[in-house]
């Protein structure tokens, strides 16, 4: 027998997993599926390629703006990362193949609904995008830095043309920066990503119980006492929404009222139901601070934040939150609970909805239009108020019919880890919007992705975002049939290493934080291990955890916090294991699930040493173990279906058993190799 030392074992490692997670070959490229996302609305694929090189030149022609020729230079910045050519400068000067036509100005605070179409043709010696305003420019450009390819004869892009418009004129982003806060660049580099992926609102999650965020000149206290210094200026507030409105986003405001309020009491408790004082919340969940709907004070403070707000926030929609009020400071409250007695508000539901009536006034005596989550929606819900639907597409469609519009994020919670094929075809006009008429068809504006940090911090939250945003995006702007989930995975493979060029690698972080957790600068047993196992998905973090332990100055550096929120391996081997069992599998896809479970099998004598040199590590201990027994079950199984042997019923069963155990979480991850096993040896037969 040949004996590997364990450096040499560890490259053999590396290699096979590197062979194994990025197999050779790839779909046939067709014309209505280019490697790019979101797919176009109409494209049409010629023959041949147009050749970019140091000769490239770009020019605008018709209206011209400085926003478009800061468009025109981020371009070029971004294609020279992509092709290594320095062309940053010099493509402004050589003789234009690239023409940018613009038809005129877009409004100067970018609108709902405004036309962000574009025609894109790509012939082998010229370019030409034209568009009837900047919006159409900066989603075109966009097209055709996703579409740029290696070739032998260079880089280049393949002759096609393009008719494309947005599907939904509502695409968005929610970031929570209250429970964890995230930095101006890290909120940039997002702003980055959502240009690449064409989504067109970022909705800033601004104050929550854990944090206020942003600073007030009328009511200092609130960032002063209520953010333990971590907020915005309200400089930085104007350079997000410059650096958003240069890329095609509007930035929206959400201050969350009545509840998720407790920051607003620290230091102002006047504003409050119950007593003082208060204190920032350091534990998730929801809480049962309440502002104090039945004091005129509470409104009057109110009209002059919202007034001072609605003047830095240029956008034309206001949100206010309204979700999660428990009212248990309402119930506990004597002159609340007299005044809804006078006032003949029965329930806590119908108190609020008095609080959001008064709002609402306030919100559209500032110029604003209000928006809020579907708890707002009331039956006397003033019909301008835009609902956000975080339970689903039945309050979306409710909204619809009562005449509200309306906007959906569920289950496009990002933070919940579900697989990305869940939230693609999750549609804002799915199975429940069937019944709707086109006039109710059309209040459904579209949907807003939602990142909630309670688990994320600004180290850990693009890899939670990134690239999945991508196929929400698609959802958002593409044609509803645009549904194939293979197509999708292929793509989004492509659109995940083309985002490194705007800041956003996922991969690069996580090798990072891996290092860290382990101390070794190439943790190659740690990387195999990672690549398969992964978060559970929904809330069951909070449960495991226990709410009441888990704070926001826990460190989130465990391997939880590190892995992607989908194991693209894992994926793939239960693509294998299907055709195994549908007895569709080629040798080579049986060799390659072989090959896969030796690796894993192998891989635990070899990460068990270095999972114990690391207090982040040594959770990991008895999951590693349990992926080595998993991959062991499933080389046997594999033996047997190949050989076609019957097995013992009692062993069988063992298995099964032993399966069903490793599918439990362990150090809160999911082995996710074992479901596919069980899969393979529930297809043995037996004695």
């Amino acid at each position: 027998m040949i004996k590997l030392s364990s450096a040499r074992f560890g490259c053999f490692l590396f290699l096979a997993y590197c062979l194994l997670t990025f197999p050779r070959g790839s779909r046939a490229q067709t014309a209505a599926e280019l490697p790019i996302m979101p797919l176009p609305a109409q494209a049409v694929q010629g023959q041949g390629q147009f050749k970019i090189d140091g000769h490239f030149g770009i020019a605008l022609q018709g209206y011209t703006e400085p926003r478009l020729l800061r468009a025109r230079q981020r371009f070029l910045d971004t294609l020279s990362r992509e092709t290594g050519i320095p062309l940053w400068r010099q493509a402004q000067f050589n003789q234009p193949d690239f023409i940018i036509q613009t038809a005129g100005r877009s409004d100067s605070v970018q609108q709902l609904g405004e036309d962000e179409s574009y025609h894109l043709e790509v012939t082998p010696t010229q370019v030409r995008l034209t568009a009837p305003n900047p919006l159409g420019v900066l989603h075109g450009l966009q097209t055709f830095l996703l579409l740029v390819r290696t070739t032998p004869q260079g880089f280049s892009v393949p002759v096609v043309a393009i008719d494309d418009q947005p599907r939904f004129p509502w695409r968005g982003l929610m970031i929570d920066v209250s429970r964890h806060f995230i930095p101006i660049p890290v909120i940039e580099h997002d702003l980055d990503g959502m240009e690449a992926v064409k989504l067109n609102v970022f909705h800033w999650h601004l104050s929550d119980d854990q944090g206020f965020r942003v600073e007030s000149k009328k009511f200092p206290l609130l960032q002063e006492k209520g953010s333990d210094g971590l907020y915005y200026t309200q400089d930085q507030i104007r350079q997000v929404i410059d650096y958003a409105r240069d890329r095609g986003i509007r930035v929206v405001p959400e201050f969350d009222m009545p509840c998720h309020t407790t920051s607003w009491f620290v230091g102002y408790p006047q504003l409050a139901s119950g007593p003082a004082p208060y204190h920032i919340a350091i534990h998730m969940g929801v809480h049962s601070a309440a502002m104090d709907p039945t004091k005129e004070s509470t409104y009057k403070f109110l009209n002059v934040f919202i007034g001072e707000m609605a003047n830095l926030f240029p956008d034309q929609y206001f949100h206010i939150g309204g979700d999660e009020c428990n009212g248990k400071e309402w119930n506990a409250n004597p002159q609340i609970q007299s005044f809804m007695k006078a006032h003949g508000l029965a329930t806590n539901a119908a108190l609020q909805a008095y609080f959001t009536a008064k709002v609402q006034k306030l919100v559209a005596k500032h110029h604003k239009i209000m928006e809020g989550w579907d708890e707002v929606l009331q039956p006397e819900t003033p019909k301008d108020v835009v609902i956000q639907s975080w339970r689903g597409l039945a309050s979306l469609s409710q909204a619809a019919r009562q005449g509200n519009r309306g906007i959906l994020s569920t289950p496009y919670y990002l933070n919940l880890d579900f697989p990305t094929s869940r939230y693609y075809l999750a549609d804002p006009l799915g199975d429940e919007a069937a019944t709707l008429d086109p006039e109710q068809k059309s209040r459904i504006l579209g949907g807003e992705a939602a990142m909630w940090s309670e688990y994320v911090s600004a180290e850990t939250i693009n890899s939670q975002i990134w690239p999945y945003l991508a196929a929400v995006a698609e959802r958002f702007w593409s044609p509803q049939l645009v549904r194939d989930v293979d197509s999708m995975y292929s793509r989004l493979a492509i659109v995940s290493w083309r985002l490194g060029y705007y800041g956003l690698n996922s991969g690069a972080d996580v090798n990072g934080m891996l290092q860290r957790m382990s101390g070794d600068p190439d943790p190659v047993p740690l990387k195999v291990f990672a690549a398969v196992v992964g978060p559970p998905s929904g809330y069951t973090r909070y449960r495991l955890e226990g709410g009441e332990t888990y704070t926001t100055s826990t460190p989130l550096n465990r391997l939880v916090d590190v892995v992607p929120p989908e194991s693209e391996t894992a994926r793939k081997f239960r693509d294998l294991v299907q055709q195994i069992v549908a007895g569709k599998a080629t040798a080579q896809q049986w060799q390659q699930a072989r090959q896969w479970l030796t690796l894993w099998r192998d891989n635990d004598a070899q990460l068990q040493p270095l999972l114990v040199q690391s207090e982040l590590t040594q959770e990991l201990v008895p999951l590693s173990h349990d992926l080595n027994q998993v991959a062991v079950i499933g080389l046997q199984a594999l033996d047997d279906l190949e050989n076609s042997r019957t097995v013992d019923a009692q062993d069988r069963q063992h298995n099964l058993e032993l399966l069903k155990s490793a599918e439990q979480p362990r150090a809160v991850l999911l082995d996710m190799i074992a479901p596919s096993v069980e899969l393979l040896v529930q297809a043995t037969r037996t004695e």
